[in-house]
């Protein structure tokens, strides 16, 4: 079941990602992450959480379960820097085989676009993974359309601390 939401660019109620509107990057990366039922509920619940942000360095407040239309503020320090990413979450899906959480970015965001995160199994039980999926773009505000070369980078290590953070332990 589809939670709800506008149907984000990242689609992550889908197999398959649509087409990457003109100026974005995109990016598809996609690890296994667990095996079994009870790993299952404990990535799906960490995830809709908010866990895989969290874990990986982030605060987000309001703290508590991703709902859509919900506008929480995800904040990272970084070289001693405290960096607020307004957001606004656009789809939740909460099924026996997909659970997954996407927003897209909103003004005063350091860069522009959409994340998704999306666990995924083929069968109840089995082994699941964790794709993230984003399209970014530089920001409208010059001094972060300035830094996104740098932003870029920042995001391919953050990315590898998401996978980390919903492995099972």
């Amino acid at each position: 079941m589809t939670v709800g939401g506008s149907r984000g660019l990242t689609m992550p109620g889908r197999e398959a990602w649509g087409t990457t509107p003109r100026g974005y990057l995109r990016a598809e990366l996609t690890s296994g992450v667990g095996s079994g039922e009870a790993a299952w509920a404990a990535a799906g619940a960490t995830l809709l959480e908010w866990g895989v942000k969290t874990r990986s360095g982030f605060s987000v407040t309001p703290p508590g379960t991703a709902v859509v239309g919900a506008r929480p503020t995800i904040v990272v320090r970084a070289l001693g820097v405290r960096v607020r990413e307004p957001v606004e979450i656009v789809e939740v899906i909460d099924t026996p085989l997909r659970v997954a959480l996407a927003y897209r970015t909103l003004p005063g965001h350091p860069v522009r676009g959409e994340e998704a995160f999306i666990l995924h199994r083929a069968a109840v039980g089995g082994p699941f993974s964790l794709t993230l999926r984003s399209l970014t773009r530089p920001s409208d505000r010059l001094g972060w359309a300035l830094a996104f070369p740098a932003l870029l980078a920042a995001q391919a290590v953050v990315r590898r601390r998401y996978f980390r953070a919903l492995r099972e332990r």
